[in-house]
């Protein structure tokens, strides 16, 4: 006799950005994904679904609909995910993650917000317990200094993918080691996240860069209304 349909999920191996990732999937929607760099073999990802959420995975060779693409892109925010056990207020923060665009960054206190999460340990914690990285991208979050959070990631990882994106990384540091947060135009009078991709079309002659939203709110600018930064 079979294995009943709603006790296993399917699962395949696909190259991404950052290397190999496994991803689980029931009928309906992904359930699980794990990068190859962290498990030895298919047998441990195979246990590591099962220990999770309780059902046998069972290699297969077509993925999810839209499970390529969204990997191609980068863009998962329409992909059926089910994030199983998790308590209500991790399954909040989870989607907040999700609604980051790709190639832009949000701080924890922006995650925070948009989750009604009560502190960045409570962020940390929902990152942490990710069970489909990657495609709920964590690695697009940051702490308050600037500094990737990747707390579900082994080194590199979240570099990877970053880098695929197109995020430089290393200009937004030095944004944060000048202990700056936000990036505003002289001209629009508007204030953003700095990889919003309307401050990313600002000119340097016209860009105003703020330490926080209340210097940027002192100076006569308005948040920006599709990054939506924390403003108070």
């Amino acid at each position: 006799m079979g294995i009943p349909q709603d006790r296993y999920d399917q699962y395949v191996c696909l190259e991404t950005d950052a290397g190999g990732l496994y991803v689980a999937f029931s009928p309906q929607a992904v359930t699980g994904s794990v990068p190859s760099s962290m498990v030895v073999s298919t047998e441990m990802f195979e246990e590591l679904h099962w220990s999770r959420t309780g059902r046998t995975a069972m290699r297969c060779t077509v993925p999810f609909r839209g499970l390529r693409t969204a990997l191609r892109t980068g863009r998962a925010r329409n992909l059926a995910i089910d994030l199983g056990r998790l308590p209500e207020e991790q399954r909040r923060v989870l989607e907040a993650v999700r609604s980051v665009p790709r190639g832009q960054l949000r701080p924890t206190s922006w995650i925070a917000r948009e989750a009604g999460a009560g502190q960045e340990d409570d962020v940390l914690e929902a990152l942490r317990l990710n069970p489909v990285v990657q495609l709920v991208p964590c690695h697009r979050v940051t702490y308050e200094d600037g500094t990737p959070c990747d707390a579900a990631y082994l080194p590199g990882t979240g570099r990877a993918l970053r880098d695929a994106e197109g995020i430089d990384m290393e200009r937004f540091a030095d944004f944060g080691r000048q202990g700056l947060s936000l990036l505003g135009s002289d001209t629009t009078r508007i204030f953003c996240h700095p990889t919003c991709a309307h401050a990313r079309r600002i000119t340097a002659a016209h860009q105003r860069p703020f330490h926080d939203a209340a210097e940027a709110r002192r100076a006569g600018y308005r948040a920006c209304h599709v990054c939506r930064p924390v403003t108070v």
